[in-house]
């Protein structure tokens, strides 16, 4: 009888078996998107470069109508940049991520740029998941969540946070003090411990970068780390079209300001990811896409609240600042000196430059409101200091007046230095003498300059920039213009003479033979000079009266200078006249 049974049970135990191999062959693949951004720098609104967080909504809502597995992360850099969001200090970033869905976020060094307790502060009040394992307080404890586990249709998804050890630089150093910032690999092995046996897919969102001068990359990370399914990357700004597989781990970045929206599709059987794939969705792909209506109601609501704190006094100023663009963009101004002031000293560098393309409007004597230095500087620049040779330094200030006398966006204003130039020589070779803190430039030296990010890498064709590590970050233009000028006013900002234009050398007048008198003297008709003369514009002319002086036209002036507008030409300006 108990043969019988004992029979009976093993034929069962077989069949359920056999069922339980057969329903593991024909196991369903579940596919899982994630949809990615980094480093938007508050580039909330959308422009034709630029998505936008309302059109990332409506794509957020489609992909999860496609499939509703997916997840939305951003890998930091998010919550400061833009006046629309630096007035809130990052408060307006959390709400747009939050409305537009995004299920979690790492901390970027820029996150950290109103301080450490303010971040804090952020951290409490926000709805979405923010993580980063390797931001240490004096303890030695994670002061955010180091990692969390996301269900979707039984697949179990771990997500740690990484934060580049750079941050104790790249952010005032007064924003991280007591913080230590762990190496990123060893942390990264410890959470795959943590999460190897909780998890089927195990996601590290990291604020790391691709840069080979960087401290720790990513693509570092996934050569030593064992069992990082992908790494959703940032801080390096590097656009990958289709990902970067490195030792079996797929790499993900969308570049900047939301230009890009990143999607990472995983699939995964019996628990195992069997395939991983990215892809990038370009803004000029999103020219249909419709915004949504309550994302745009969201930014709508930020704009008005903020036109109050867009009208409060930060500054006065004691005189008329000249940011006039033909004037920042081809000489020396006092708003431009006092804002290349202002960089030098919030980096305490050498020297200072701010591009000329970068200085937006005038400043009447008067209050000085947050919103007109919304409007002074734009674009969320921030100041970071390179230390470079002196050699490269001229090179520098020949790429800033290259253009010269057309107006030129990467003119430079200068603190910290004084130059000369002689616009007569080929571009390439018109600086002619440069002294760096009142001693002559050492080609051999090595010098602190504050510039910003865009010139850092390499903007307005300052490529000489790009090879250099930057080795500290500050606020941006606005906050640091506002801070030195309740510090220190308008004084030492009156043109000086920081940057000069070499006049050309009058030539001795030949001795003038007295004439016989004749009947009828005749006043000679002007002739073309027999070579190529470069003449200097000074207040009053106009071209037809250059052109006169050389028995010339101004048409063949125009043509000759390759004038856009010919009756708009400025004091010292050159005029080169053709020779016979």
């Amino acid at each position: 009888m108990n043969k019988r049974i004992t029979s009976i049970v093993l034929a069962v135990l077989l069949v359920l078996s056999s069922f339980s191999f057969a329903f593991a062959q024909d196991a369903e693949t579940t596919k899982i998107t994630i949809i990615h951004t980094n480093d938007t720098h508050s580039r909330l609104a959308g422009t034709e470069t630029e998505i936008g967080f309302a059109k990332i909504a409506t794509l957020i809502k489609e992909a999860k109508e496609a499939n509703p597995n997916t997840l939305v992360l951003d890998a930091g850099d998010t919550l400061h940049g833009m006046p629309i969001v630096n007035i809130s200090k990052g408060e307006n970033a959390l709400k747009v991520l939050e409305a537009a869905g995004y299920d979690c976020m790492t901390i970027g060094n820029h996150d950290f740029n109103y301080g450490q307790e303010r971040l804090m502060e952020l951290k409490k009040m926000a709805k979405l998941d923010i993580v980063s394992a390797n931001i240490l307080n004096e303890k030695g404890e994670s002061i955010f969540t180091p990692y969390v586990i996301k269900e979707v249709d039984g697949i179990k998804i771990g997500i740690f946070g990484l934060t580049t050890p750079e941050t104790a630089y790249k952010t005032s150093p007064t924003n991280v003090t007591g913080l230590t910032f762990a190496d990123p690999v060893e942390i990264s092995k410890k959470m795959v411990d943590e999460l190897k046996d909780k998890t089927d897919v195990i996601i590290a969102l990291a604020h790391i970068g691709l840069d080979e001068s960087s401290v720790v990359t990513s693509k570092q990370i996934a050569e030593k780390v064992e069992g990082i399914d992908v790494i959703i990357d940032g801080h390096s700004h590097t656009l990958l079209e289709k990902g970067m597989l490195v030792n079996d781990t797929l790499i993900a970045q969308t570049g900047q300001y939301d230009q890009n929206l990143g999607y990472v599709d995983i699939e995964v059987k019996n628990g195992e990811v069997v395939s991983k794939s990215a892809r990038l969705l370009a803004a000029a792909d999103t020219a249909t896409t419709a915004a949504d209506p309550g994302l745009t109601k969201t930014i709508e609501e930020i704009n008005e609240a903020n036109k109050e704190v867009f009208s409060k006094v930060v500054a006065k100023a004691d005189e008329f600042l000249d940011g006039a663009r033909e004037n920042v963009r081809t000489k020396e101004t006092n708003l431009g000196n006092l804002s290349a002031d202002a960089v030098r000293a919030a980096a305490s560098a050498d020297i200072g430059f701010v591009n000329g393309g970068n200085i937006r409007i005038s400043i009447e004597p008067g209050d000085i409101t947050y919103g007109m230095l919304a409007e002074l500087f734009p674009f969320g620049n921030t100041v970071q200091v390179k230390k470079i040779t002196g050699e490269d330094l001229v090179k520098v200030l020949e790429q800033s007046v290259s253009g010269y006398p057309a107006t030129q966006g990467g003119f430079l204003q200068v603190s910290g230095l004084e130059f000369t130039f002689d616009p007569a020589q080929p571009a390439g070779s018109r600086v002619v003498e440069v002294t760096v803190g009142n001693k002559a430039l050492d080609k051999t030296a090595e010098y602190s300059v504050a510039i910003n990010d865009f010139l850092g890498i390499g903007g307005d064709g300052f490529t000489m920039f790009e090879k250099y590590p930057v080795t500290a970050e500050v606020g941006t233009y606005e906050e640091v213009f506002a801070d030195y000028l309740n510090a220190n006013g308008t004084k030492g900002s009156d043109v000086s003479g920081r940057i000069t234009v070499k006049e050309p050398i009058a030539e001795e007048p030949a001795p003038v033979q007295p004439a016989e008198p004749t009947p009828a003297p005749v006043q000679p008709a002007p002739t073309a000079p027999s070579e190529e003369v470069i003449y200097i514009v000074v207040p009053g002319d106009v071209l037809w009266k250059i052109a006169e002086k050389y028995g010339t036209t101004w048409e063949d002036l125009a043509k000759y200078n390759n004038l856009a507008n010919p009756h708009l030409i400025f004091p010292d300006q050159v005029i080169k006249v053709p020779g016979k």
